[in-house]
């Protein structure tokens, strides 16, 4: 779930005529590739993060977010980057951990985007499944 600022209510339809709530929901993907990894369990990771919000409304919002930041042993993450969507660019810096059932991974991450219209604050969670070796 996404809340949206009011700046951002009104820059979408002020811009591209689109009329939301102030809190959408969001869907997508993410794709991701570790480039660092230390004995200390501390890996460096690359991720895009597509996203689709206001599904819920009636209307397909595209995000397309560049994050690179750093990740613990333990599953806890920190990453910064470019956030590209019709009401503009911003930059996300994302927070979250990362918990482990069995072969599932769920991740959890709290995003914010400060932009000169606003800001959008992000919870995302959802799953993904690791390769048993």
């Amino acid at each position: 779930v996404t809340f949206l600022s009011e700046g951002i209510v009104k820059e979408l339809h002020d811009r591209r005529n689109i009329d939301l709530q102030p809190t959408i929901t969001q869907f997508g993907w993410q794709f991701e590739r570790q480039f660092l990894t230390r004995d200390s369990g501390v890996t460096a990771v690359s991720e895009y993060v597509v996203l689709l919000g206001g599904l819920d409304q009636g209307v397909a919002i595209p995000s397309l977010n560049w994050l690179v930041g750093m990740r613990t042993r333990g599953g806890a993450e920190f990453g910064v980057g470019p956030n590209l969507t019709p009401a503009g660019v911003g930059l996300v810096i994302a927070v979250g951990v990362t918990y482990r059932v069995g072969a599932m991974n769920i991740p959890v991450n709290f995003a914010l985007v400060p932009s000169k219209y606003g800001q959008r604050i992000s919870v995302l969670t959802g799953f993904n499944m690791r390769n048993r070796k």
